[in-house]
């Protein structure tokens, strides 16, 4: 199992999963991260945190936290 998280700069990779509950898990598909979506990990901040995404079209920042619950292909 591979998550966002661990996912490296210039990697297109495809969501699998979203693990977490209720609020947490609610806040991530809001912003548009669902199962099937590609998303594109632009950059990194130089301490980890948070990670500068592309998905559907724009960009978004998310947290380590938040990104460890993305499992990913």
């Amino acid at each position: 199992m591979k998550t966002l998280k661990e996912t490296g700069i210039g990697e297109t990779v495809k969501v699998v999963k979203l693990h977490g509950e209720g609020a947490v898990k609610r806040r991530i598909m809001d912003m548009g991260i669902t199962k099937g979506v590609e998303v594109y990990v632009r950059k990194v901040a130089p301490l980890g945190d948070p990670i500068e995404v592309t998905v559907r079209g724009y960009e978004l920042s998310i947290r380590k936290a938040d990104a460890d619950m993305i499992e990913v292909e």
